[in-house]
C-alpha cells in the first residue's frame, strides 16, 4: 500500500510540476494522433491531429468531422479544421473555422509583442494571459490552466480540475495505465449547454491524450485508436 502511495504522488508531481513549454515540447516527435468519436457507443466520426516540425516551429493540425443520423437521415453535421503553431514551446498563433449544421464558428489567436494573447472569435473577441490553453486536449498543460479558450469560438472557459486517480482502461483491446481527470466550469451562471463537464484520460508514461467522455443530449467518447 505504501509502494502504491508512493507511485500515486510521483504520478502527480511528473505530471503538474514541468512548466507549461516543456509539456508541449514533450510532443515533438509526434506525427499524429487519431481518434474515433462515440455517440451513445456508435462511431459518428473522427479527430486526427498531424504534427510538423519547421524550423522552431511547430504546427500541430487537427480535423473532427462527425454526423449524427436518425432513420438513416442526417440531421446534425460537424466539421473543425483548427492549426496551432508553437514556438519554444508557446502558442503564438491559432485559427480555426467550425461547420456546425448550417452555422458557422471561428477562432483566431495571436500572442501579442505584450506576452497575452489576442482573441478574434465568433463568441468572444478581447485578450486572455499567455499561461490560457488551447481547449484541444492533447496538450496535457491544459491540467495545470486555470481557464482554456475554446478552439471552436474564442471564448474563456473558466475551469476547475480535479485528479480522481490512476486507472486501467482498455480501448480496442489495448490496456493502459492512465491519469484521470474532470474539467469543470467555475461559472455557475453558464447556460447547462455551455457548462464544461468532461472526463479526461492520459496515458501515464507517455502522458498522451488517450480518452474523453462527457454528456451532451447523449453519452460522448473520444477513443484513441493510434498514435505514430
Amino acid at each position: 500500500m505504501h509502494n502504491l502511495f508512493k507511485s500515486f504522488i510521483f504520478s502527480l508531481i511528473i505530471f503538474f510540476s514541468n512548466p507549461v513549454n516543456a509539456h508541449v515540447k514533450h510532443y515533438e516527435k509526434l506525427n499524429s494522433i487519431h481518434f474515433d468519436i462515440y455517440r451513445n457507443n456508435d462511431r459518428i466520426g473522427q479527430h486526427v491531429f498531424t504534427f510538423e516540425k519547421k524550423d522552431d516551429l511547430l504546427f500541430v493540425n487537427s480535423e473532427i468531422t462527425f454526423e449524427i443520423k436518425k432513420f438513416g437521415v442526417v440531421f446534425y453535421k460537424y466539421h473543425v479544421k483548427g492549426t496551432e503553431i508553437y514556438k519554444n514551446g508557446h502558442l503564438v498563433k491559432f485559427n480555426s473555422k467550425t461547420k456546425q449544421n448550417k452555422k458557422d464558428k471561428y477562432a483566431n489567436i495571436e500572442l501579442t509583442s505584450n506576452d497575452e494573447y489576442l482573441i478574434d472569435g465568433s463568441s468572444f473577441k478581447g485578450k486572455a494571459p499567455k499561461e490560457y490553453v488551447i481547449g484541444t486536449w492533447w496538450n496535457h498543460s491544459i491540467a495545470k490552466s486555470k481557464a482554456q479558450i475554446s478552439a471552436v469560438s474564442g471564448r474563456i472557459i473558466n475551469q476547475k480540475v480535479t485528479f480522481l486517480g490512476k486507472e486501467n482502461i482498455t480501448i480496442d483491446g489495448k490496456t493502459y495505465e492512465s491519469l484521470h481527470f474532470n474539467f469543470s466550469s467555475t461559472d455557475k451562471k453558464l447556460d447547462k449547454n455551455k457548462k464544461l463537464n468532461t472526463d479526461v484520460w492520459y496515458e501515464e508514461k507517455t502522458l498522451n491524450w488517450i480518452k474523453a467522455s462527457f454528456n451532451k443530449k447523449g453519452k460522448w467518447e473520444y477513443r484513441l485508436i493510434s498514435t505514430k
